[in-house]
């Protein structure tokens, strides 16, 4: 008799599924699609947007009511180079937060902290997202 070997499984070295809230699906669809140009995977049974993403990672933007978005930055990406980021994507429409305060000061969009870049936007329900260049010595 052959025993068949079962791989263990690690979250460690899973993919992960990043779910937001959104309430108006259309009009987050046009966002994530059509300003950040992710790829669309059409809809799941409960009406899920779903989008592939590296290593592969998913988001999936839920529909759900006014007020369950989270305050904080809920997502973000890691890009080679942030400022040429921020300039594709202010070209597609999309608009950058500015902050003035002790211990994050943007100039141009982007915060320097200890050697990072990072510049952040909401997404029509307000969703805080980053795009951030990791500091690489």
């Amino acid at each position: 008799m052959c025993t068949k070997e079962v791989p263990v499984m690690s979250l460690a070295t899973s993919a992960v599924t990043t779910l937001l809230p959104v309430t108006d699906t259309g009009r987050a669809k046009e966002f994530y699609s059509d300003r950040l140009g992710l790829p669309y995977e059409g809809t799941n049974a409960e009406g899920s947007l779903m989008y592939r993403l590296g290593g592969g990672t998913m988001l999936w933007l839920l529909p759900r009511e006014t007020g369950s978005q989270n305050p904080s930055t809920a997502l973000t990406w890691e890009v080679p180079d942030v400022r040429a980021e921020v300039a594709e994507l202010e070209g597609r429409g999309v608009v950058f937060e500015d902050y003035d305060l002790p211990g994050l000061r943007t100039q141009d969009h982007i915060a320097e902290m200890e050697g990072e870049l990072a510049a952040w936007f909401t997404d029509p329900d307000h969703n805080v997202l980053c795009i951030h260049e990791a500091h690489h010595a």
